[in-house]
This record gives structure tokens, C-alpha cells and sequence, in this order.
């Protein structure tokens, strides 16, 4: 199995910092994850909060899997586990920098312009062709495959509160490139911070 530049037995909120400038690949389709969302058990806003079910089972573990969802029965959205197994912890990938196969997510998302591919969590699944049949896979296998970033270009990466959520909305947990265009939502110039 090739090995993945990030280390998901640590905790989200430091997962999805180091997801910033990875490149995902499903089935040689993707790009630079420029956006992300920690979410953990003890966090309120999470899917796990509330203990293990059917529809959560994945984000329990083991890390380095994959964590599919469905948002209001509408978009399929990717998460990637993190902590040890029965933990409950999660990332959340809400934008990308299309780079792999911008053909085929042209296709799959019916538009042309590359910053409305992947930019949102749900433009995220459906440019990748994740659906409900990922859940619980491996990320260290095919079809997935993550790419460090380059060395020689560190990333910005700025913190935030998250979106689209109604308890624990002060919770810095958004991380994202500074100034990248690709991210579904600038962050705002005062509660921004730099890391």
C-alpha cells in the first residue's frame, strides 16, 4: 500500500490543517484539498457527537478510511477518518484545486469553469464520483491516492469558524489556503488566522 503524507492517527483539528496542499485522487480524478472542517466525538456539531450508528459506523475507524455522507438527501460529502478507531473524529473536504481529470468533473458537474468543480463539500463528491458506495474504504488503496504537496512551495493555511452549522459555530475548526480562489467561501478578514 502506498503510503499517505498525513498522519491520521492525530487529532482532527491537526488533520485537517495538514490536508492543505495534499492532493486527492479517485480513480487519477481530483486535486489540491484547499479546504477543510475538523470535526471530533466531543464536538457538538459532529456526527459522532451523539455515539455510534448505522450512518456514522465509518467515521468510528479505523483511521485512514473514508467517511461518506448524504447532505440534505441531495450531495454525497467526503470526510476523512482521523484519531484511533472508536474515537469518532473526522475531515471534512470542502474544496479542492482542480488538477486531475477536469474532463470527467466537467462532465459529472455539467459546468466548465474550474473554480465551480470542487469548491463545496457536495461539488466535491459529485466531481469525484464519491457516492454512499465509498463509505468505509480505505484511503491508502485504490481507487484513492494522496500526493504530498510540494516542499518547495509551503502552504498559508488560514483558520476560521465552520460553515453551514448551528451549534459550536465558534469552534476555529476551517482551515484553507489563503488566497486561493478554489475555496467555497473566503474567510472572514477579521476572525481569519494565520498558521
Amino acid at each position: 500500500m502506498p503510503a499517505v503524507p498525513v498522519d491520521f492517527d492525530a487529532p482532527a483539528h491537526e488533520v485537517a490543517r495538514a490536508l492543505i496542499g495534499v492532493t486527492v485522487l479517485v480513480d487519477g480524478v481530483g486535486g489540491r484539498i484547499v479546504e477543510t472542517e475538523a470535526y471530533d466525538r466531543e464536538d457538538p456539531a459532529s456526527h459522532a457527537h451523539a455515539g455510534p450508528t448505522a450512518r456514522n459506523a465509518a467515521m468510528f475507524g479505523p483511521p485512514g478510511r473514508v467517511y461518506v455522507y448524504r447532505s440534505y438527501g441531495i450531495h454525497w460529502c467526503m470526510n476523512f477518518v482521523c484519531r484511533e478507531e472508536g474515537h469518532g473524529a473526522g475531515v471534512l473536504i470542502r474544496a479542492l484545486e482542480p488538477t486531475h481529470g477536469l474532463e470527467t468533473m466537467r462532465r459529472r458537474r455539467g459546468v466548465q469553469a474550474p473554480r465551480l468543480l470542487a469548491a463545496g463539500p457536495g461539488r466535491v463528491g459529485q466531481a469525484l464520483g464519491v457516492d454512499g458506495g465509498f463509505n468505509g474504504r480505505r484511503l491508502d488503496a485504490p481507487p484513492f491516492l494522496l500526493l504530498p504537496g510540494a516542499p518547495d512551495a509551503p502552504v498559508v493555511v488560514e483558520a476560521g469558524p465552520r460553515i453551514g452549522i448551528s451549534k459550536a459555530v465558534e469552534v476555529p475548526w476551517r482551515f484553507g489556503e489563503a488566497g486561493s480562489r478554489f475555496l467555497s467561501r473566503p474567510f472572514p478578514r477579521a476572525a481569519a488566522g494565520r498558521r
